[in-house]
């Protein structure tokens, strides 16, 4: 028989670029339902809380991105979860957030097991968590394609092929150089220069930029497509 729960919840896709993979914090569970399974932060929300600030709070517990009340990195609501039996427990409506942000380390909370998994690899989840986090990653593709946000997951100084390299891990293509570089450099407010380049490593030293003011791309840059397998 199904329980009596009846509960408003927080799912969070947190996303990050690791080397040449987009990848997404998981956490395991330890008590029923699923208990042992892998799946998506999140919590529930409190009496006193709003949606995003149900999400801030989890992020910030978990990543160390901000605090309860701020977020450091993007944070956007994507969408409800409400079906009758995603959880075994009661109705629970989930709604489910995207956050994109630079590389993290690895979560430390010595009581709780978590890590960054590689979308690609990501199998079974708990609860509709494989749907959610689907949800998630397309969304944060089509983002990539008409503003900014790339930089989202980029340090405050960068190169162009870092962010080149953060455009081929979440398309999951690969992008010719110099035309991506002639795009992002010649869209207005994209990208800022800084007076500083990359120094230590063979060739040209690269030059850094720090993101502009610009939150969308006129025109948008659209996907090729996927070359990758998997």
């Amino acid at each position: 028989m199904r329980g009596n729960l009846f509960a408003v919840g927080v799912d969070l896709v947190v996303l990050t670029v690791r080397g040449d993979d987009l990848c997404v914090l998981l956490v395991r569970r330890t008590e029923k339902p699923f208990e042992n399974s892998w799946g998506l932060p999140g919590g529930f929300v409190a009496p006193d809380e709003d949606l995003p600030d149900t999400a801030a709070r989890e992020l910030a517990a978990q990543t160390g991105a901000g605090t309860a009340g701020r977020v450091s990195g993007h944070l956007e609501q994507i969408a409800g979860y409400a079906a009758p039996d995603r959880d075994p427990r009661g109705r629970v409506l989930s709604v489910a957030f995207l956050a994109l942000l630079p590389d993290m380390p690895d979560p430390d909370q010595p009581d709780v097991v978590s890590g960054w998994h590689p979308v690609a690899d990501v199998a079974d989840l708990a609860f509709d968590h494989a749907q959610i986090l689907a949800d998630g990653v397309e969304r944060a593709r089509e983002t990539l394609e008409y503003t900014t946000l790339a930089a989202a997951f980029c340090p405050p100084e960068f190169t162009v092929t870092d962010l080149r390299r953060v455009y081929e891990a979440v398309w999951r293509t690969e992008i010719d150089p110099r035309n991506f570089s002639r795009k992002v450099t010649s869209t207005p407010g994209f990208l800022v220069p800084t007076n500083r380049h990359v120094t230590g490593g063979p060739g040209r030293p690269a030059q850094l930029f720090r993101r502009g003011p610009a939150t969308r791309l006129h025109p948008a840059m659209l996907r090729e497509p996927a070359v990758r397998v998997g």
